[in-house]
């Protein structure tokens, strides 16, 4: 019997999906899935007639892999990814590899690449974005783990993974360790902010210009044209156009409260580690949760006061021109930041990540892909030691024509009294990032004032220490400087 090329456990909707991708691009896939009757449900169906075989435990589909084995998890991350991984080390030989395409975390792939190696095998923990469409059609893939791994796995995920107009494959090899999930938590992190730019949108048409599902649609699908061509542009223009069958649409009838399932989360954490200021992400989280607050905002409603979120006299074309350049512009800082974050946690982890190739496999089959993700790659290709997409010439020019209408949009909304807390926070760290003197020196002479924690001075250089006794009683000891 001719042995297959890769073995994946775990039969749910990615799982599938990417066995029928790998199938249709001519490789031989071994699958198992722990509640059995899933292999024969999908062998005689959906897969009959495919080279797709199924295989009833760990040990037949280990004897079915041709040598290098490559076993794919598809399952839920957390412990049964860990206890899959500790039942198929006994049955692999040396060099053989183990890869987790689930949304771990990234200290768990880790910890899972030196345990696997432990055991002479490899490992592979790779981010996969696309969803159901992407994973049968090609998702884009974020690979990490043991760099060793890699030309065995490459020729089948560069196979089934998206393409971009040149033909280039969305994966590449990311890093070591935890590198992949870790592009892949930035990932979904962005992913949480441009939902949340284009709901804030949407609120604005809605709410403040009292325009219709169809119209909005209309304006989505003209955005979608241009510069913010985009999966989620796509999808929202869909959305707003979509009928039950009794001509209601269905939106109106989705309740206003959001679920997550904390990659988002884990993302902003991240951030606060690396000391990195992913403010728009975060907000993202926040907005999130302030949704599923559904009863207490209700009751607030009747108690708080505030703007009725109505725009009087609105001059339509223009605001709406405003809006579509603050939700390019406050994009534009979202990926800024999470460039940020991926390359401060580089240094910290030693990896050796290409942020041009991390671009270029975002530019297809996932969910934030967008048009301006080719504009990215081509700044990294330009200057490898960039350390913020905003000082980029086109990305710089890009934010300049849109000021004047994020700054108006931004104010109209304050006025309004409807809620931007992704765009606002997107202003506030573009006009931080852009001030050469922050306010900060107040606040270190008040740490000093009331902890004696030092401050450096103007006039001396960087990494001397200094403290006032501010109220002449405080003495001349002070803390040791440190950061958190």
């Amino acid at each position: 019997m001719k042995k297959s090329d890769i073995g994946l456990i775990g039969l749910a909707v990615m799982g599938e999906n990417l066995v029928m991708n790998m199938a249709n691009h001519g490789f031989q896939v071994s699958v198992f899935n722990r509640s059995t009757d899933k292999v024969t449900n999908f062998i005689e169906g959906r897969a009959k007639g495919m080279s797709i075989v199924g295989a009833y435990s760990l040990q037949e589909l280990v004897d079915q892999l041709e040598k290098p084995r490559k076993v794919m998890l598809m399952v839920k991350a957390g412990a049964p990814v860990d206890s899959f991984i500790d039942q198929l080390i006994p049955l692999l030989d040396e060099g053989d590899i183990i890869i987790d395409g689930g949304n771990s975390h990234f200290p768990d792939s880790e910890r899972r690449t030196k345990k696997v190696e432990e055991n002479g095998l490899y490992f592979i923990g790779t981010g996969v974005s696309g969803g159901e469409e992407g994973a049968l059609k090609g998702p884009s893939i974020m690979p990490g783990g043991s760099p060793q791994a890699w030309e065995a796995v490459r020729p089948i995920f560069q196979s089934i993974a998206a393409k971009v107009e040149d033909g280039a494959a969305c994966c590449e090899w990311v890093g070591e360790g935890g590198a992949g999930h870790y592009v892949k938590m930035v990932h979904n992190g962005i992913e949480y902010g441009d939902m949340q730019l284009i709901c804030e949108a949407y609120q604005l048409m809605r709410d403040g210009l009292g325009m219709s599902n169809e119209e909005m649609h209309e304006v989505f699908a003209e955005w979608n044209k241009g510069a913010l061509d985009s999966y989620l542009i796509e999808i929202t223009r869909d959305i707003l156009n979509y009928k039950d069958e009794d001509g209601n649409y269905v939106v109106d009838y989705v309740l206003d409260a959001a679920g997550q399932k904390g990659t988002g989360k884990w993302t902003g954490i991240e951030a606060l580690e690396e000391g990195v200021p992913l403010t728009l992400v975060v907000e993202s989280v926040f907005a999130r949760s302030l949704s599923s607050q559904k009863d207490e905002r209700v009751g607030a409603a009747d108690i708080l006061l505030g703007p009725d979120r109505k725009i009087a006299d609105a001059d339509k074309e223009t605001i709406l021109k405003g809006l579509h350049d603050a939700l390019y512009a406050s994009k534009i800082v979202s990926y800024a930041q999470g460039f940020v974050l991926m390359r401060e946690a580089a240094a910290s982890h030693n990896w050796h990540l290409n942020y041009g190739n991390i671009a270029l496999m975002w530019r297809g089959g996932c969910i934030i892909r967008s048009a301006f993700l080719g504009k990215i790659k081509e700044a990294f290709n330009k200057n490898e030691a960039l350390t913020n997409l905003l000082i980029d010439d086109y990305f710089k020019a890009e934010v300049a024509k849109c000021q004047d209408g994020w700054r108006n949009t931004v104010a109209l909304a304050a006025k309004a009294g409807i809620p931007m807390p992704c765009m606002s926070s997107a202003l506030s760290y573009y006009d931080g990032f852009r001030c050469a003197n922050l306010p900060a020196n107040l606040l270190q002479a008040q740490r000093d004032y009331f902890g004696a924690h030092t401050y450096e001075r103007i006039d001396r250089p960087r990494g001397e220490y200094f403290h006032t006794n501010w109220t002449g009683e405080g003495g001349d000891t002070a803390s040791s400087s440190y950061n958190v």
